[in-house]
């Protein structure tokens, strides 16, 4: 599985990620060429190599038209503020560049996102948004760029570190406002936050765009086998941290793999009672759940209201999944309503092992701890085909295995 991680201990902006997937292989002629077909007359983006704080990365640029040349025939025409773009320009201009459809869907959205963002936070429509950050050019340029870079990569997962919002004031072109600003903080909810006290706006609102927009989740590096590393640096020079985001490319490796005594992660419990429904449904709802990637499904009898005899339906899944899980509840079964809290849970490693016995292979789930194994057993599945075969109680296979693990 393919992950991307970015780490942003000094914040992100759009060009900051674009400069870290160059510097993680992304090719510029490719990246330009998608850009070009948005046919804005007169930009032009580049690269530089830069140190920051002794640390070299990628610095992409880019260059708006000098007043004298400037043209808005790619956008069909000249809005009121010089450089800034309507949403209708600037859907018309991604449906006409190159990228995939859905890509061009994605970027689409994301424009509307921001711009209900701005219209909710200033209390006017969203016609009549000020889209001075939505329409500036080097946002248009680097969300667009974000959505097709992501997509070249194809990660299956990209998870994002807590965000380094930065602190002290900004001046926007409504006046001055706390770090982090807030369309920042409109676009991060539910996503973790700090300040490590630097006095400076680290995360820009289309920084926070792009890594909620594709975040599958946040928090600590996850288990990968890391193959490339990106730096994407930012415009300042900070005190005593170099102002750049870190992305790391890798595949994802098994429990197995995974150094340490176990897997510490995070996970979402979605809970709800129903008394209304045909047994007969639990079955394909538990086989719906399942299959659309939760840990355990399981069912316990409890007494509701007006003395009705219930189930109390239990999902244990990733935070990511709650929202598709939830849907799947409401879709598939009689319940109203559901209720959900993320926790901590902490899993040994486990590994499958093939165990020769004298009656035929069987697997056996292996847990480690600290590299000692702590617990092993058969496959019920291997152990009840092989008693069927043979023409003997389950138990005494089960007993046959159990002295071939010791034996091995």
């Amino acid at each position: 599985m393919r992950i991307l991680y970015f780490d942003c201990f000094a914040g992100a902006a759009g060009d900051m990620i674009l400069g870290a997937l160059l510097d993680a292989g992304l090719p510029l002629d490719e990246l330009t060429h998608a850009l070009g077909s948005l046919a804005v007359d007169g930009v032009e983006v580049s690269v530089d190599r830069v140190i920051k704080k002794g640390v070299t990365a990628t610095k992409f640029r880019v260059h708006p038209p000098s007043p004298a040349s400037h043209s808005h025939a790619g956008f069909g025409g000249a809005s009121e503020e010089h450089g800034h773009h309507s949403l209708k320009e600037i859907e018309t201009a991604i449906d006409r560049s190159s990228l995939s459809t859905a890509g061009k869907a994605k970027a689409i959205a994301m424009f509307h996102r921001l711009g209900s963002v701005e219209a909710a936070i200033h209390g006017v429509s969203l016609e009549q948004v000020h889209l001075h950050e939505v329409g500036a050019l080097d946002s248009i340029i680097d969300i667009v760029g974000a959505v097709f870079a992501l997509e070249w990569f194809a990660a299956e997962r990209v998870v994002v570190s807590p965000l380094n919002v930065g602190g002290g004031m900004v001046r926007s072109a409504h006046g001055i406002f706390p770090v982090p600003a807030p369309a920042t903080v409109a676009l991060l909810k539910e996503a973790p936050i700090y300040s490590s006290g630097i006095q400076s706006e680290l995360l820009t609102p289309t920084g926070a765009l792009i890594l909620s927009e594709y975040a599958s989740s946040y928090g600590p590096v996850p288990a990968m086998r890391v193959q490339k590393v990106g730096y994407g640096a930012g415009d300042r020079e900070l005190a005593e941290t170099p102002n750049v985001v870190r992305v790391l490319v890798g595949e994802g490796v098994s429990a197995a793999e995974t150094p340490g005594p176990d897997l510490h992660h995070r996970v979402v419990v979605i809970e709800c009672e129903i008394d209304d429904m045909n047994p007969q449904i639990f079955g394909p709802l538990m086989d719906a759940i399942y299959a659309a990637g939760a840990f355990e499904v399981f069912y316990a009898s409890v007494q509701m209201k007006k003395n009705r005899p219930g189930t109390l339906m239990t999902i244990v899944a990733r935070p990511d999944h709650r929202e598709k899980l939830t849907a799947i509840v409401f879709r598939e079964s009689t319940t109203i309503g559901v209720r959900y809290q993320e926790m901590s849970r902490d899993c040994l490693n486990r590994e499958m092992v093939t165990v020769d016995t004298a009656l035929g292979p069987v697997r056996f789930k292996v847990a480690s701890q600290h590299g000692q194994v702590v617990n092993a057993q058969p496959e019920f599945d291997d152990l009840a085909k092989l008693a069927a075969e043979r023409g003997i109680p389950i138990k005494e296979m089960q007993a046959l295995a159990q002295k071939a693990w010791l034996e091995r």
